[in-house]
């Protein structure tokens, strides 16, 4: 008997990410997203996972919703789906996740797939619970939870494993999710919803976020000062988010956007809050380079949070202009495994795999791997 895989997409999760949104929850934001140049990538994502897939599409049905929320996906890659439901194409809401979940769960679904953030997770979660395992594949712009694959091609692997039955173990997973609108304004209390069960392979899964210590302040501000003093005259410094890279511009005296992106030059802020387009647009006219810190409790550098540093903005700027900031004890909650880069760009991927040095503390240096998974 064939296995039943079931597919949900969420056609606009990530939209707002390289724009500078910080989000894609609410209609307003998502015509802001397509007014300022947007493009969907959650479709691609799926299309990434389901890749994987097409060595056993003979002994596996797919079950999916119409069009841009699962249909498209699976034809692309030479699925013959079947296609349940109904949506309004261009205007679909968290709605149509919910009830997709709730049918799938009605027809003995063996495995979901999901593609999105953590409003999708969230959804997923209300409309089924633990009932069905799932796999998220990342494409949102907050990606707290823990039930999503490192990146979609793990999806894949994953959900490969599972239906061959090689893949036994399963995992009650946290549904993280925040409020994009207090996150707009630098509050970011991520809020525990539930629990989602999965398919679990270490290295494959991608752990929950983990926020920094009080107990880094001083090393934070080493890590600052060094950074600092160290600046290239004329040179742009694109600063990531976070509250490890924060202090150095408040060391400068100057003010930074917690959960965005802001650009320094000659030690003035000359870009705050900037989206892609912005960053390419400086980009014309002067050198950069960018410094970033690796998400808590899972090590993503790009991709996670920060995608307005889009991959034609890291082949700008160049590797070699890249710098990673941690604190020490960061870097040792990774209990080994890699920083991870998931642009959605393959070549950008690919160019920042290997090592990259990271500044740990004032004048103290170590090299850290970098992996897509």
């Amino acid at each position: 008997m064939k296995k039943r895989l079931g597919l949900i997409v969420n056609p606009i999760a990530g939209i707002g990410g390289r724009v500078g949104l910080k989000g894609s929850d609410g209609l307003e934001i998502q015509r802001k997203a397509r007014a300022l140049g947007a493009v969907p990538v959650s479709l691609n994502r799926s299309v990434e996972a389901l890749k994987v897939l097409k060595s056993i599409k003979d002994r596996i049905e797919v079950i999916t919703y119409p069009g841009e929320m699962g249909e498209g996906a699976v034809r692309a890659c030479g699925f013959s789906p079947v296609v349940i439901g109904s949506i309004r194409p261009g205007k679909t809401t968290s709605d149509d996740t919910i009830e997709a979940a709730r049918e799938m769960q009605s027809r003995n679904i063996d495995l979901i797939l999901f593609a999105g953030g953590d409003g999708t997770a969230r959804d997923v979660y209300m409309a089924i619970g633990d009932s069905v395992p799932v796999i998220g594949m990342p494409a949102g712009v907050k990606i707290h939870s823990a039930v999503f694959a490192i990146n979609p091609t793990r999806a894949g692997d994953l959900a490969m494993q599972f239906l061959q039955g090689n893949l036994s173990t399963s995992y009650e997973a946290e549904v993280m999710d925040l409020d994009e609108e207090a996150y707009r304004q630098g509050t970011i209390a991520p809020r525990l919803y539930g629990y989602l069960k999965i398919p679990f392979k270490r290295r494959l899964v991608q752990a929950r976020k983990s926020p920094s210590r009080v107990s880094e302040h001083t090393a934070l501000n080493a890590i600052a000062m060094d950074i600092i003093d160290y600046m290239q005259e004329d040179f742009m410094y694109i600063i990531g988010p976070g509250t490890t890279t924060r202090p150095i511009l408040l060391n400068l005296g100057l003010e930074k956007t917690l959960i965005g992106v802001d650009v320094v030059m000659n030690r003035r802020v000359v870009g705050a809050d900037v989206n892609e387009m912005k960053l390419m647009k400086l980009l014309e006219s002067h050198d950069a380079k960018i410094v970033v810190t690796p998400i808590g409790g899972q090590g993503y550098i790009f991709g996670r949070g920060n995608q307005q540093i889009s991959p034609a903005v890291l082949k700008k700027v160049g590797k070699e202009n890249i710098i990673v900031v941690s604190a020490l004890e960061k870097i040792i909650s990774l209990n080994g495994r890699p920083f991870l880069v998931d642009t959605g760009d393959q070549e950008a991927d690919q160019m920042l795999c290997g090592y990259l040095k990271v500044a740990t503390g004032y004048g103290d240096r170590i090299v850290y791997r970098v992996s897509v998974g």
